[in-house]
């Protein structure tokens, strides 16, 4: 065992306070073994801002020196076998990955492991097995009669031997294939044997979404077990506290409700371990189905909500931003609901690309920040800035919109939320934190709103943390205030003295 946490201590989203998750990374972030090291380096100003969890990249080896780890090879080799071209993966050593999840722990950051379940690549060998090609579109429709065929299915890990695992897989082990090397065929091959076939429980795109890639069977007792004995051991191994998972809409529900509960199960923290899926899909009707499916609680990405985001930035002041929440997960199952703005596939450039516009990424980290309902999760490339052939800036200010969430988003929830293009709302504070009053504003002129803060606040001066709009406001003797906010852009007005203001440089 390396660096378990201590339970008490930590809940499944961190540090005490307001949860906020980071993705960790970029479809482009740099390689050669560099990533764990500046996540580490980084975790004190993460946390500072008020980062509490992280969701890093698969720490798995990938079939290259340049995989991610989406090309999962081995699920047991974190970078620590001499295994497809390197020792370490693209992110760093195991030694690394293990030291940066403990200096990240020790600074009140827990990590979520991004498990690549769905499938395998790079095998170390071919097999020849009986198969049936199958409609692109339907792969339900068999399209040709069952015949042998030669897929790569065999992975022996000759790197690894049998450490911490023995199992070999072979094409006992999977549903099916997209290449036959006896015929040089491309066609998706849904592998035959007793009990073979698609999943049932998946999205229904294309009749059964159940293949991706490489798809593995988890209705195969072996491939279950060898997968929950994973789960066990890599929370174990490493002190992270939870997991993202890939492509569930493509696996099995009954699957991922089985790994679940087994990883909670277990002792020493476990029973908190955080879950979360990525489900990409528009309908909120599918998202809300999914989440009640898995008899256990388990969350999904808000992809209806990055929806809404990315028609509001294009339709700018002819978007209506009352209705910004309208079908999303945050509406109908918040606490199940991961919210976010973009991630490393939603990137420009990648498969599921849906860019939020820059000039109303601001808009949408206040929704997302300063609410009550969900769980943020910030994106690596929104506050670094992305790489490869569409590079993309950092959104301004990106690390105070997080620490105005840290100290400033507490206490109840009061909605001004009566004009299409300016709305705000107020939060309260408690015992521990100052309150605050959240504006947003996508019209073109500058956005106002009166918002009763409470007598209690009476003859107190309020400006922008943000810096953004500057002025100072005076709370009324009623305890009203008028604010005020940049046109297209936002503001969050504490009280000049409000705990934690010194930790603003910008605008003060």
């Amino acid at each position: 065992m390396a660096h378990q946490m201590d339970s008490e201590r930590r809940g499944a989203r961190g540090a005490k306070g307001n949860g906020t998750m980071m993705q960790y990374f970029e479809w482009y972030a740099e390689g050669g073994g560099v990533h764990w090291k500046k996540y580490e380096n980084e975790s004190q100003r993460l946390a500072d801002m008020g980062i509490t969890a992280c969701w890093l990249p698969p720490p798995t080896k990938g079939s290259s020196p340049d995989g991610t780890g989406y090309d999962i090879y081995d699920l047991f080799d974190l970078g620590e076998f001499d295994q497809k071209g390197n020792k370490a993966t693209k992110w760093g050593s195991k030694e690394d990955l293990l030291s940066a999840i403990k200096v990240a722990a020790d600074k009140g950051i827990i990590t979520y492991i991004d498990a690549v379940l769905n499938h395998k690549a790079g095998a170390d060998d071919k097999e020849e097995f009986m198969a049936t090609m199958v409609d692109q579109n339907n792969r339900n429709k068999r399209v040709g009669e069952m015949h042998n065929i030669q897929g790569w299915t065999k992975f022996d890990f000759p790197g690894r031997g049998d450490k911490y695992s023995n199992m070999k897989w072979n094409y006992n082990h999977f549903t099916g294939v997209d290449y036959d090397a006896k015929t040089e065929t491309n066609a998706i091959f849904m592998i035959q044997g007793d009990g073979k076939g698609w999943a049932t429980d998946v999205d229904d795109e294309n009749g059964s979404f159940d293949y991706l890639m490489f798809v593995i069977d988890h209705a195969h007792p072996d491939v279950a077990e060898e997968c929950f004995k994973w789960g066990e051991w890599i929370l174990e191994e490493t002190g992270a506290y939870g997991f993202r998972f890939d492509a569930v809409k493509h696996i099995s529900a009954e699957f991922i409700s089985n790994f679940v509960k087994r990883i909670r199960s277990q002792e020493k923290g476990k029973s908190k371990a955080f879950c979360v899926g990525e489900f990409w899909h528009d309908s909120v009707d599918t998202l809300v189905e999914y989440v009640s499916s898995l008899d256990t609680q388990f969350s999904c990405f808000d992809s209806c909500l990055q929806a809404n985001f990315k028609e509001a930035g294009e339709s700018k002041e002819n978007y209506d931003i009352r209705k910004i929440f309208d079908n999303t997960l945050v509406q109908r199952r918040p606490i199940d609901a991961v919210t976010l703005v973009d991630n490393h596939d939603t990137q420009v450039g990648q498969s599921l690309e849906r860019w939020v516009s820059s000039g109303f990424k601001p808009l949408a980290y206040a929704l997302i920040l300063m609410r009550v309902d969900g769980y943020p999760c910030v994106f690596y490339g929104d506050l670094y800035g992305c790489g490869g052939e569409n590079p993309q800036a950092p959104v301004s200010q990106l690390d105070d919109m997080v620490r105005c969430r840290k100290l400033f988003a507490h206490g109840e929830l009061h909605d001004y939320w009566d004009h299409p293009n300016c709305v705000a709302w107020l939060r309260k504070g408690d015992d521990d934190f100052d309150g605050s009053v959240t504006i947003i504003c996508n019209g073109k002129s500058d956005g106002s709103k009166k918002v009763e803060v409470g007598q209690e606040h009476k003859g107190e001066k309020w400006t922008d943390a943000m810096g953004w709009h500057q002025g100072e406001v005076t709370i009324g003797d009623d305890g009203w205030a008028e604010f005020y906010c940049p046109p297209e852009s936002i503001s969050i007005w504490t009280k000049t003295d409000a705990r934690g203001r010194e930790e603003f440089k910008k605008g003060e």
